[in-house]
């Protein structure tokens, strides 16, 4: 048994039984009143999910096991000083709820390596079957039901283990599974923009930097720009769409393909993870539209309100929670006012952000004018060179897979029943509000 598998066991079972004693004990005790406009609204604010990965405050923004992200920029292990931190290190953060050692992530980095090479043919058989011209999520996602023929759940399930081990053969699927997703991406990526010119892996290199290597970026700034763009998008508390999703399959005893497909779907939607194309297509038209890549305050205040005029919304700014500017945005744009500041995508973000947020406060409308992470980070990738708008919403979902099957594996070790909650008719909500026709 590896040390991270043993240490998950250590953390994990005493916590499962503290769950049961607690819903033993306290399972009656009312936690929240729920309105009728959450119910019908999204159920927004609504506790109904225990995920223990991340926490998102709308005052804060979001922590990861209690750590800020200037906090893990700080603590978590890095190749070179003063680089980004590594995304193995904060799965095994989200896993155990412990900073690693260089040694845990080292180990990681390692076991990740080794395991994506085991991905079956047929993977790239059903990518190939596609059309080139299929969405990359379209491709990632079906490459990813396709490997779940090695399932380790499935396979543990169907030869009748105790549900109390359900965890284990989660974490060998989960494992394996996010050490291939960057192999997938990149062959997508390649086979849609490149011409069918695949780069193969190499094993020397962490799981970030492998991406942008096989994606054919070998500056050690994109690689460097990869670790954090997978740290920034790994979580984002319970709620989400791709998070809820891949839960909820899960609590049907889905194995961790099914599961992570299923989140895919959602991430792959306008309104979450398909957000950063729609900012990019908007800049585009802004460019155009004005006339040039370096509009003034003035042109893009005017450019703004054309926009909501026409009753259309500002890509990138607003957030379901979040009350403030998006922490994952600040950091994205200290990392590009550090390495690219003359970037005109860049600058013009920056001037976007000195505008928007007052014109949208002064609607009186929007509970939060602020930027959200999509507002800068297809903006960042472009001005790396990674300027094919289709691949950005894969990318944020092989960084996903770190929050969601993390807790994938811990529902299962929690041993968290199926979600089955209840609906009713509209008419039974006008009756319980005594609401007159």
């Amino acid at each position: 048994m590896d040390h991270v598998k043993q240490k998950l066991i250590e953390v994990g079972r005493p916590k499962a039984e503290l769950l049961k004693r607690l819903i033993r004990e306290k399972g009656d005790a009312v936690i929240q009143n729920v309105t009728l406009e959450q119910v019908i609204s999204g159920m927004k604010g609504m506790v109904a999910l225990l995920t223990d990965t991340s926490k998102l405050d709308p005052a804060e923004g979001i922590r990861f096991r209690g750590y800020s992200i200037p906090e893990l920029r700080e603590k978590l292990p890095k190749l070179h000083e003063g680089g980004e931190p590594l995304p193995e290190g904060l799965f095994y953060l989200m896993l155990v709820g412990e900073i690693p050692s260089e040694t845990d992530v080292d180990f990681i980095s390692k076991e990740w390596s080794r395991r994506a090479q085991g991905i079956p043919q047929h993977a790239f058989d059903v990518i190939n079957a596609l059309p080139k011209s299929a969405h990359p999520m379209i491709q990632f996602n079906t490459a990813i039901l396709a490997m779940s023929t090695q399932s380790h759940f499935r396979k543990a399930y169907m030869d009748g283990m105790d549900k109390k081990d359900y965890w284990d053969p989660m974490y060998e699927g989960v494992m394996d599974l996010i050490s291939r997703l960057p192999v997938i991406a990149a062959y997508i990526y390649r086979r849609v923009y490149h011409d069918e010119k695949y780069i193969s892996p190499d094993p020397n290199l962490d799981w970030a930097g492998n991406l942008a290597h096989m994606m054919g970026f070998e500056s050690e700034e994109v690689k460097r720009l990869m670790r954090l763009y997978m740290v920034l998008h790994a979580d984002h508390e319970g709620g989400n769409v791709s998070a809820h999703a891949t839960h909820l399959v899960g609590t049907a005893l889905s194995n961790p393909y099914y599961s992570f497909s299923a989140g895919m779907n959602g991430l792959a939607g306008p309104l979450h993870g398909m957000a950063n194309q729609e900012v990019m297509h908007w800049l585009q038209r802004l460019i155009k539209d004005i006339g040039t890549e370096t509009p003034t305050e003035e042109q893009i205040r005017e450019y703004t309100l054309n926009t909501l005029e026409q009753g259309r919304v500002i890509p990138g700014y607003g957030h379901a929670v979040l009350r403030k500017t998006d922490p994952r945005f600040t950091e994205q744009l200290n990392f590009a006012n550090k390495y690219i500041p003359d970037a005109p995508l860049i600058q013009l973000v920056r001037k976007i952000y000195e505008v928007v947020p007052g014109i949208l406060e002064a609607t009186g409308k929007v509970k939060n004018p602020y930027p959200n992470v999509d507002a800068i980070s297809g903006s960042l990738l472009y001005s790396y060179g990674i300027k094919e708008f289709g691949i950005y919403t894969m990318l944020f979902g092989v960084s996903r897979a770190l929050g969601v099957l993390t807790s994938l594996i811990w529902d299962r070790m929690y041993g968290l029943p199926l979600e089955r909650p209840t609906s009713h008719t509209l008419d039974w909500f006008i009756e319980k509000t005594d609401f007159v026709e």
